[in-house]
């Protein structure tokens, strides 16, 4: 019961976040999925959960809103990212 709980509430904040971040910096969905390189309606379905982005999207996400892959994925609530080593 509790693995379940806390599955549901990673997956709400991972779609959550890249929405508010996307608001946030002003940003419609085509601007993002142009970046991306996928198409709007791709991008329209990570933002409600429908399709999981793939790594190389989660990075390029965290790359455009300066933010650490873990706060993109629900991990933690720190956006800084990390030093680049």
């Amino acid at each position: 019961m509790l693995a379940s709980v806390m599955i549901m509430r990673y997956e709400r904040l991972k779609f959550e976040r890249i929405r508010d971040l996307r608001v946030d910096h002003s940003y419609t969905q085509q601007q993002v999925a142009d970046y991306l390189g996928v198409k709007q309606n791709t991008y329209s379905q990570y933002e409600i959960g429908v399709l999981n982005y793939p790594l190389d999207v989660v990075i390029k996400l965290a790359d455009l809103y300066e933010v650490s892959v873990d706060y993109l994925l629900g991990r933690t609530s720190v956006q800084k990212p990390y030093p680049r080593g």
